[in-house]
């Protein structure tokens, strides 16, 4: 541009700016921009319309079509279908397999009686989840957008008020026919009855403590009720053993009960919906936050994800007390001490391990439920939940490994350390399951024997599945009922469990047989100590990798030695 260009070019935008300048006082804002006069603003539009255009957005970006969402929702319903098909073939079979017992005074606790607690379970469980959840939450995206908007706030939250209200509905109805019509061998009116009275009772739970966030109500008061009901259950099953009420038939609903509790959940939803708007803002985004961290851990089948987003979520923001941490003596001493404090501080973890330890001696005590492969399974599935409950150091180690580096630690001598906070939490497991064990099957001291070995077994599975790499997500994928998944997601997932199948062989083997022997007891310790040496390593890599790897060195090694053989 040349300097004549430059002048005219200076002297049209000063005059612009003169112009502009001497434009009325009433379209300039307070810095100085043009400000919008109020009759240039149009109708606010309502909240439903709103949320309407935000669907639409959502959808003209997705690039989907409709054939391709009916596709999916055609084969997500097939899947859940084959699911909940193959559930209750199995309760079926199982319940044909269980003996007949004539429930007396002194037998026990009866199988009808335990589906009633399992029940309790399942509501204790909806007041956990609904209590870190939220339940009423807006995520990103929603609050970023949606909640400083000058509108009603309840046509924005209904969606997400009725969520998890029809989830818990759909999940409780499935599960109450399955263990009524499985479990106990219901038939007919009988089955229906019961689901829809598990359906209602979900909806009521997840209505009630959305009503209580409405009311003001925190998440972490709803979670710690919801683990204290968890802890009566076991409680309960307890007294009703030591009692001795043994009731053959579980009481279900008759139909204008099941009209009257529809009405309740009804008129529950309604005082709910009527108090959206009332629910803070904060409240809204922290829900939305931890849901939205809960689903992808979900989605990318990270279970430490989901373990962190259920606990942080719900956890003070500050303590009361600061413990003084007397027990420090040097490095390994302040890795323990680090992961006692964090499990004492973490309620859900402790609750896990209480109904850890509860299962497998509930197996014991009812009948029905007394024989080696139930009570194996029992202790396969107790044994594991209080593991993993145990090793929550470790997974934050993995995640963010701040108090691994600073001390000095080699990373194996840092695993060790991290396997003794779980090895203390399944000796005091071991020592009450196995005792009940052995009072079952007689020879208590046997099966301590076997069971103290076993400890450190557990508590190297436990660590290594702490430890395990995240899945190549980089990888060839593979088309799987679940979705697209990369090629060794399966290899992935296994460490941990591959040490619980065969680090504790032998336990499996003497509750099969059901005695223990002085061979079961000395392959116990050897198994113990190579999974103890196994979860140890640093080695990211599978078994099968680490033997190609091997065979691809061997081979680079000879075709070498050929080589320099031939020059020679």
């Amino acid at each position: 541009m040349s300097h004549d260009e430059d002048e005219r070019y200076d002297e049209s935008r000063w005059q612009d700016e003169a112009e502009w300048h001497d434009e009325p006082e009433a379209s300039v804002g307070r810095d100085g921009w043009p400000a919008v006069a109020e009759a240039d603003l149009g109708e606010v539009p309502g909240s439903s319309s709103i949320r309407r255009y935000t669907k639409e957005a959502a959808k003209q970006r997705a690039g989907a079509k409709i054939g391709t969402l009916l596709s999916d929702v055609y084969y997500a319903g097939i899947i859940l279908a084959i699911g909940v098909s193959v559930a209750a073939g199995v309760a079926g079979s199982l319940r044909s397999s269980l003996p007949e017992v004539s429930y007396a005074d002194g037998v026990g606790v009866s199988l009808p009686a335990l589906v009633g607690v399992l029940v309790g379970a399942l509501v204790a469980t909806l007041v956990s989840l609904a209590g870190r959840l939220g339940p009423v939450g807006a995520g990103g995206a929603e609050a970023a957008w949606w909640l400083g908007l000058p509108v009603d706030r309840r046509g924005l939250l209904r969606p997400a008020a009725r969520r998890l209200p029809l989830v818990a509905l759909a999940i409780g109805g499935v599960v109450v026919a399955l263990l009524d019509g499985g479990l106990l061998g219901d038939q007919g009116d009988r089955v229906v009855r019961a689901g829809i009275a598990g359906a209602l009772l979900a909806a009521l739970v997840v209505l009630g403590m959305a009503a209580a966030q409405t009311l003001g109500s925190t998440r972490r008061a709803g979670a710690l009720t919801g683990d204290l009901l968890l802890v009566a259950v076991p409680v309960a099953m307890g007294v009703l053993a030591w009692v001795g009420v043994t009731p053959e038939h579980l009481p279900v609903p008759s139909w204008p009960v099941l009209g009257a509790i529809a009405a309740l959940a009804v008129a529950l939803a309604w005082f709910t919906d009527s108090r959206l708007g009332r629910i803070r803002g904060a409240s809204l985004r922290e829900s939305g936050s931890v849901a939205a961290q809960a689903v992808g851990a979900m989605v990318s089948m990270d279970s430490r994800e989901l373990g962190r987003a259920l606990s942080d979520g719900a956890a003070p923001a500050a303590r009361r007390w600061v413990s003084r941490l007397r027990t420090v003596r040097g490095p390994v001493s302040a890795l323990v001490t680090a992961d006692l404090v964090l499990l004492r501080r973490s309620v859900r973890h402790l609750v896990q391990v209480v109904l850890a330890i509860a299962i497998p001696v509930l197996a014991t005590v009812v009948p029905q439920l007394s024989g080696q492969v139930p009570v194996l399974m029992a202790v396969l599935i107790g044994g594991y939940v209080a593991a993993s409950a145990s090793a929550e150091g470790s997974r934050r180690a993995e995640m963010a490994p701040i108090l691994d580096r600073l001390l000095p630690l080699d990373p194996k001598t840092a695993r060790r350390a991290r396997m003794m906070v779980p090895g203390m939490v399944m000796t005091v497991w071991s020592l009450v399951v196995f005792a009940a064990i052995g009072r079952w099957l007689g020879d208590p001291l046997g099966w301590l024997a076997l069971a103290l070995p076993g400890v450190l077994a557990w508590a190297a599975a436990a660590v290594r599945a702490a430890y395990r790499p995240a899945p190549d997500w980089s990888s060839t994928l593979v088309s799987t009922p679940f979705g697209a998944l990369p090629t060794g997601v399966g290899a992935v997932l296994a460490r941990g469990p591959d040490i619980v199948v065969l680090g504790l062989l032998p336990t499996w083997i003497a509750l099969v047989l059901g005695h223990v022997t002085q061979v079961l007891v000395m392959a116990q310790v050897l198994t113990a100590l190579i999974a103890v040496m196994v979860a140890s390593s640093t080695s990211t890599k599978t078994f099968t990798e680490r033997m190609l790897d091997a065979q691809k060195e061997a081979d680079e090694q000879r075709k070498a030695a050929q080589a320099q053989a031939g020059r020679r």
